[in-house]
């Protein structure tokens, strides 16, 4: 566990993350098994489709790793578009519609910058392409002078 101590503005962006992370893992599964069951489709697939994603970064946002609320917003784009997709098709949900959109956002807006500012406290850097692309230039190189 990390000693380096969170700033407010850290811990306030991991809660948010974190009410639209679980908000999401508790609604979906609800709503698509209890609330609203999709006919035709079996348990599995809507399974596998719309609550196994939100499984995938739960260990690492359990551990309470930077990187994992960083890549964990690919997972949250598939919610976006979901909800905006039954917004439109589904106006008999929009309650629950509504909801996956606002709990959505929440994740995003709180992993982004969550991970951002947990990632600067802990002096975290992504290297910047032109520092790759540098660094395999000069290895290319010497190989080559050798």
């Amino acid at each position: 566990m990390n000693t380096i101590a969170k700033k407010p503005i850290t811990k306030r962006f991991q809660l948010l993350a974190l009410i639209g992370y679980f908000g999401l893992l508790i609604l979906m599964p609800l709503w698509l098994f209890v609330l609203a069951p999709r006919e035709g489709y079996s348990i599995g697939f809507v399974f596998a489709v719309y609550v196994l994603p939100l499984l995938l970064p739960l260990k690492g946002i359990l551990q309470d790793k930077p990187y994992t609320y960083a890549w964990a917003n690919f997972i949250v784009m598939f919610y976006f578009i979901h909800g905006f997709t039954l917004l439109w098709i589904s106006p008999d949900e929009l309650l629950l519609v509504l909801l996956e959109i606002a709990l959505a956002t929440s994740m995003f807006i709180g992993c982004t910058y969550y991970a951002r500012h947990r990632g600067q406290e802990l002096g975290l850097k992504i290297r910047k392409l032109k520092e790759d692309l540098a660094d395999e230039k000069a290895a290319h190189e010497h190989s080559q002078d050798q």
